[in-house]
């Protein structure tokens, strides 16, 4: 027979386990909250503060068929996400998978990105809200009217995603990043609309020079600027002509502004303009460094006069790292020019699509019904504008492997602005 007390041993060492597992998860807690103590916490992707559209792969997959370098930060950006399973690897390229692929749905034969909550969808800190100027005039309007401004407001919305979800994984944090006076040097201010313009050479620039004159009240109509007063006396400001303080206010509420251009189009534009008519100050600067650099056996006309640069030869200088003259903002990545990662541009307009972006940003922002974007051509106006066709054949004098290294060159703005490659054997 046994004794009564042991009986009570087998239940004296459950309460004193029970206790004991108490104490301990009530220490680990203790130790999430202290600071100094490493703890195991689940990873996340970096994300913008005011960026209410979350990363997704839905943009990204889009750029399955580039060719980025895979640096030792985009290694570890991969180990961090949060289902590793899901991230892809691709001819080196980072292809983030969607957690929830329910969220991603395809409009207007593109893959566009739903927020789980659209009403977390309002732009704050200077971003463009794109509503119609008199509200009651949408109800009676003219519906197609209506539907087009509403594409174009979808159409921005896309671009801006394109360009947050390719920051988000080839340049995380740089938006909250200190910005430098060097960084909104091509930044033109115009405070009475409010608007922030960075200047792209070669995107219409000089006719958005022409309309933030007549918006600033410099000039009645963007007919009787000359091209050389809207470049040499258009008495715009700078950003980087400001404080700090203004600095830093206009670019949190003012409407930031991009425009770009097919990058190898923008190239052969540039160069025709530059090298193809006469000019006193890119020849003798330029060319004369070019020839004597890449012509074998130039002659001394050529060397005195840099005119007659070819474009091979130009091609040369633009991809030699040791170039004998630096480089020119009408042929710089417009990923350099205007640190788009960095300044968040509200609106981010196309050249080909320019008067209709144009127009949709001036009537936007609240300027005067008669001012329009301007389309003429008062820089060597015999010469036919550059187009597709015309780049093609510029670039048809290069090998395949001059036009690789060409769209390596501008390889980030063929990313963040959604360009295709502008021909098939390109990786």
């Amino acid at each position: 027979m046994k004794r009564p007390g042991a009986l009570y041993c087998p239940l004296w060492f459950l309460l004193l386990l029970a206790a004991g597992s108490l104490l301990l998860l009530v220490r680990l807690q203790d130790l999430t909250d202290t600071p100094g103590v490493n703890v195991l916490v689940a990873p996340r992707w970096p994300v913008h503060k005011d960026d209410v559209e979350a990363v997704s792969s839905a943009s990204l997959l889009e750029l399955q068929d580039f060719k980025p370098p895979v640096t030792k930060r985009q290694r570890k950006l991969l180990l961090q996400t949060p289902n590793p399973s899901a991230t892809v690897e691709r001819h080196g390229k980072l292809l983030l998978q969607t957690p929830n692929p329910s969220a991603t749905v395809e409009r207007h034969g593109k893959q566009l990105l739903q927020t789980p909550n659209p009403s977390a969808t309002e732009e704050r800190h200077g971003k463009l809200l794109l509503q119609t100027p008199n509200p009651s005039a949408a109800v009676g309007g003219d519906g197609a009217e209506e539907r087009r401004r509403q594409q174009l407001a979808e159409t921005q919305a896309s671009r801006r995603r394109r360009l947050n979800n390719v920051c988000a994984v080839y340049q995380p944090g740089a938006s909250e990043q200190r910005v430098s006076r060097h960084q909104v040097s091509r930044v033109y201010v115009e405070d009475r609309s409010r608007l922030l313009y960075c200047e792209v050479p070669k995107a219409g620039c000089s006719n958005w020079k022409r309309v933030l004159m007549v918006l600033g009240g410099s000039a009645a109509s963007t007919w009787d600027i000359p091209h050389d007063a809207a470049h040499a006396a258009n008495r715009l400001r700078r950003l980087d002509g400001y404080d700090a303080a203004s600095i830093a206010e206009r670019l949190r509420s003012y409407t930031k502004v991009l425009f770009v251009r097919e990058p190898f189009e923008r190239l052969v534009s540039a160069f025709r303009d530059k090298f193809e008519s006469p000019n006193s100050y890119y020849h003798p600067v330029f060319g004369r460094a070019i020839i004597a650099r890449y012509r074998a056996n130039a002659s001394l006309s050529a060397l005195r006069s840099g005119a007659g640069v070819s474009f091979p030869e130009f091609v040369r200088y633009l991809l030699d790292v040791q170039r004998p003259v630096g480089m020119d903002i009408h042929w710089t990545p417009v990923s350099q020019l205007c640190s788009p990662c960095l300044l968040r541009y509200s609106f981010i307009g196309k050249l080909e699509s320019l008067e209709a972006d144009a127009n949709f940003l001036l009537r936007s922002v609240g300027a005067p019904g008669n001012l329009t974007f301007p389309d003429f051509k008062d820089r060597n106006p015999r010469a036919e504008r550059t187009s597709a066709a015309i780049t093609r054949a510029y670039f048809s004098q290069l090998s395949a492997a001059e036009r690789q290294k060409v769209f390596d060159f501008f390889y980030m703005d063929y990313l963040m602005f959604q360009y295709d490659k502008p021909f098939s054997d390109l990786t």
